[in-house]
């Protein structure tokens, strides 16, 4: 069945012009074989062989067009496969390159295109080879690269429309543009993991308006919360229905952007959950959003930027100095001989020496010392005496 519409078109294109290039080929086949005064080429008159070769030549090409037609279709469909997991920044960048690249090559092969015999494919493989250099080299400096260009693009769009409403324009509007392009720029996109969405604590964050950007939930990780949801522990079905209310709720609420990305962990070829997170941010630039501990160290070690609500809420607490004076009620024994643990306010662990005997009581404590980590804070102390 011949295929119609702009497929069509673009086989026909491709014939034809595979079709001129084979007969080209041909011709200059042709010249160099009567050159080289072969003895079956010089029995033949020069204009009947250089006909035959160029009718030869076009016809190979005419007939292999199909062939040549199913292996693009085929490259066509394997990289928009590998495009699908491949991000924005790296394909500007990438044709970037292939422009400067082209552009060096060909002013480069300019002295070759005249060159007889195979000046032309020299050409033609000088091109080939700077278009490699060049992509490979920009995707290399794309953390460089991708900045200034969104800079530039910024600053070109800012005196377009600066240009356009001149005559009219108050002065404030330019800062108005310049904190607008950076409001955009400092948007990014946000990985949500399993554990921050049965946290909960997201939802209040998105709520105050200081999230800011897209927030991207990965399929496999609402697969991931679905099966905690259906779990036959009540426990765990508790937190995977809380997960899904969370993810919800942020859907509701008005300027948050929450896309679910249609992902496989197959197509990022990993098999763990936190792996697949890792390499998703690293394919989209992404920052990754989550309580987990060992996440956090993971994606910090891959250099993914991390997001780690248990240092939000830590840095939001109280601080304590040395020599500062809490009441606190002391609860239960700690791990030390003689230690007191009791609780501030905010949920902070404080550990009292020689606070034993006043476990049950409501003492005065000395702070003497605080420890910060990603897993949460306790604060140090000894009873007031």
């Amino acid at each position: 069945m011949p295929e119609t519409g702009i497929t069509g078109i673009m086989k026909i294109m491709l014939r034809a012009l595979l079709t001129l290039i084979c007969g080209i080929a041909g011709y200059q086949i042709a010249l160099l074989l009567i050159k080289m005064n072969i003895p079956l080429v010089s029995s033949v008159h020069p204009y009947i062989w250089t006909a035959l070769c160029i009718i030869l030549f076009a016809l190979c090409g005419y007939i292999l067009t199909p062939l040549i037609w199913i292996f693009l279709k085929k490259i066509g469909q394997l990289f928009e496969n590998m495009l699908q997991n491949v991000s924005m920044p790296d394909i500007a960048v990438t044709l970037i390159g292939l422009v400067v690249s082209l552009l060096l090559a060909n002013l480069i092969a300019i002295p070759f295109y005249w060159s007889p015999g195979i000046g032309f494919y020299v050409a033609i493989g000088i091109n080939i080879l700077f278009a490699y250099i060049g992509m490979r080299a920009f995707l290399k400096r794309k953390d460089d690269i991708w900045p200034f260009v969104v800079n530039l693009a910024g600053r070109g769009g800012r005196l377009v429309r600066r240009d356009k409403r001149y005559a009219q324009a108050d002065p404030a509007d330019a800062v108005f543009d310049e904190q607008a392009a950076a409001d955009t720029l400092a948007a990014s996109r946000k990985v949500l993991d399993t554990s921050a969405l049965i946290d909960g604590r997201i939802l209040d964050i998105a709520g105050t308006g200081f999230l800011e950007g897209t927030l991207l939930l990965p399929r496999f990780v609402l697969t991931e919360l679905q099966g905690v949801a259906d779990s036959s522990d009540q426990v765990r079905r508790t937190r995977g229905r809380k997960g899904l209310s969370v993810v919800s709720e942020l859907q509701k609420i008005k300027g948050m952007k929450v896309r679910i990305h249609d992902i496989t962990m197959k197509e990022l070829r990993r098999d763990k959950v936190d792996e697949a997170l890792v390499e998703l941010c690293k394919k989209t630039d992404a920052k990754i959003m989550t309580t987990d501990y060992n996440l956090n160290q993971i994606a910090r070690i891959e250099g993914v930027s991390v997001l780690n609500v248990n240092d939000l809420a830590n840095s939001l607490k109280p601080q304590f100095l040395p020599g500062e004076q809490v009441k606190i009620d002391v609860i239960r024994p700690g791990k030390e001989a003689g230690q007191g643990i009791g609780y501030l306010e905010d949920g902070t662990m404080l550990v009292v020496e020689d606070g034993e005997t006043a476990i049950g009581q409501t003492v005065e404590v000395v702070i003497t010392s605080m420890l910060q980590t990603s897993a949460g804070r306790m604060v140090f102390g000894k009873l007031k005496r």
